[in-house]
């Protein structure tokens, strides 16, 4: 869990710099951005860490753990960016 905790810490920031930095109307364009640099971050962290066995249990439990951040996220941003005048 060493290695995949910082993974969720870093998508939360990252959702979190999204909702603050971003105009509304843009947030779900960066949602599959963040889930991207998730995804290359996690294996970043699991090839720096030493312990090979294990390796797709703990790159799935980061990027898993990503998703259902980002879509907590999106359950609270979305409704604010079609608000904003967002379309699909």
């Amino acid at each position: 869990m060493r290695s995949v905790v910082p993974v969720w810490i870093l998508t939360i920031l990252a959702v979190v710099a999204v909702g603050v930095f971003v105009a509304p109307e843009q947030f779900l364009v960066f949602m599959p951005v963040v889930l991207g640099l998730a995804l290359l971050v996690s294996f970043g962290v699991q090839l720096v860490v030493k312990e090979r066995k294990g390796f797709v249990n703990r790159v799935s439990a980061s990027v898993g753990g990503a998703v259902v951040i980002l879509a907590l996220a999106t359950v609270v941003l979305g409704p604010l960016a079609f608000a904003a005048g967002a379309k699909l």
